[in-house]
């Protein structure tokens, strides 16, 4: 029994620990309550300043889905740009050969 309490314990700490970890490395921008209920919400700020638990389980439910939309944007924008400067600036076919590599025996230099 405590083997499979341990099991589960561990299997949502690694959980968690990879979606903080995805979160981490892109730019999401996150909203705080504040800004979310007065801004997107449209409510007044009296009721916000109580930061009642139905509001605070509507905003964590708006931040989820938003951080599930925006990660896989932030990794399709950062793909393209990685595939970008690679055909853009890695390509070799259009790079010149460098002059410091080694030349095939009996090859003459320039004029």
């Amino acid at each position: 029994m405590k083997t499979v309490l341990c099991a589960l314990a561990l299997a949502s700490v690694v959980t968690v620990l990879s979606a903080s970890a995805q979160t981490m490395r892109y730019p999401v921008k996150s909203v705080d309550f504040d800004i979310w209920c007065t801004e997107i919400q449209h409510i007044a700020w009296q009721r916000c300043d109580k930061r009642t638990p139905e509001d605070l389980e509507k905003f964590e439910l708006y931040r989820h889905t938003v951080e599930r939309y925006e990660i896989p944007y932030l990794q399709q924008k950062d793909n393209t740009l990685r595939f970008d400067e690679d055909i853009l600036r890695n390509d070799p076919v259009d790079k010149r050969p460098d002059d410091t590599l080694q030349k095939p025996p009996g090859a003459v230099d320039g004029p």
